[in-house]
């Protein structure tokens, strides 16, 4: 019988694993783990770093007791390009031939140096007589995509499918047509990630270089505390007036008042582009930095609708998670959407 791929998400702080299974309609819990991920990441050319990262990786598989080596994996939004494009309705030979043409004006580096996807959405209705369709662009650096290749076939790993990282979250939070329009803000260590969900399909996304890092070096700065110091005071007390005066809060508030700017940016822009149809209704917030105490209120108070600290456990109705690790589910959403490729 044919063993079901996992899902591994490569962070930048973390890595994580999560492999499921399915008996009929029912998605079930096989295991996951998380293990620090090494400084030097994904980034380093050094092929020593290569050998040490996939160390890392085959322990963690080893100790999550994963008995297949067949592997999704994620890239990183700000190190890859997903757009979704406007163009008029043609045929899939004539998309073929006119996809290279689009991604010239969307994708900021030479065509030759990125591999390339697309996949047609759906046609909208326009002001103008000819009709429209939207069109899923990927673009991945050719460099990046042979970077991982090494790094897993180094930890006897085979890959069986390369996607970027919103298209994992929305497969793990929002994956049935009739979810209410939502904006999902992926909260990483480096950068968050912003996209809007209709119908079940992504119509906008948007990385910005803000994260928990920041957060964290905020605090860490005004307070005069070690990193790990100042990660602590985060997690534990947020955005709470209770402890400090409220004073940790006012630490992160220029960090996540520029964040707020660029998701009322995006708001702004559905709003705007698509009239007429379902308003936003919900923020759905993920990611490692979104656990923040009192982060999913501060949100709903300023923008105006409903806020909710997403897990991908409880929204899937996965069955057979312990309880410990549906208390980190915001950190796995992109290993669950991972996971979750096998039964698309």
């Amino acid at each position: 019988m044919k063993s079901n791929a996992f899902g591994l998400d490569i962070g930048t702080t973390s890595i994580k694993v999560v492999w499921l299974n399915r008996e009929k309609n029912v998605i079930s819990y096989n295991t996951s783990l998380m293990t620090p991920t090494p400084i030097q990441g994904m980034q380093s050319e050094s092929p020593f770093d290569h050998q040490e990262m996939a160390q890392i990786i085959n322990k963690l598989v080893i100790d999550a007791k994963i008995t297949t080596n067949d592997v999704n994996l994620a890239l990183p939004e700000n190190h890859a390009f997903t757009k979704v494009i406007e163009m008029p309705v043609i045929s899939e030979h004539e998309l073929g031939n006119a996809i290279y043409w689009e991604a010239e004006q969307y994708i900021p580096v030479p065509l030759e140096t990125v591999t390339l996807a697309w996949s047609k959405l759906r046609t909208i209705k326009s002001s103008l007589p000819e009709e429209k369709m939207q069109v899923l662009l990927v673009a991945a650096p050719k460099e990046l995509i042979k970077r991982y290749q090494t790094i897993l076939d180094l930890a006897g790993l085979n890959i069986v499918s390369i996607e970027t990282e919103i298209l994992s979250i929305i497969r793990g939070l929002v994956n049935t047509t009739n979810a209410p329009t939502s904006l999902i803000v992926n909260i990483g260590a480096m950068s968050t990630t912003l996209g809007i969900v209709q119908s079940g399909q992504l119509v906008f996304n948007y990385s910005v270089p803000l994260g928990g890092v920041a957060l964290t070096r905020a605090i860490a700065s005004d307070f005069g505390l070690q990193v790990n110091q100042a990660e602590e005071y985060k997690r534990v007390y947020g955005l709470s007036d209770k402890n400090f005066g409220g004073k940790i809060g006012n630490a992160i508030q220029p960090i996540l008042t520029s964040l707020l700017t660029e998701i009322k940016k995006a708001v702004s822009f559905y709003t705007e582009q698509y009239k007429g149809d379902s308003p936003i209704s919900q923020m759905l917030l993920t990611g490692g930095g979104a656990s923040l105490p009192g982060l999913a209120v501060y949100f709903a108070q300023n923008l105006g609708f409903e806020s909710v600290l997403a897990n991908p456990w409880s929204m899937l109705n996965i069955q057979g998670v312990p309880q410990q690790v549906k208390t980190h589910g915001q950190e796995y959403t992109v290993a669950v959407g991972l996971a979750l490729k096998e039964y698309e």
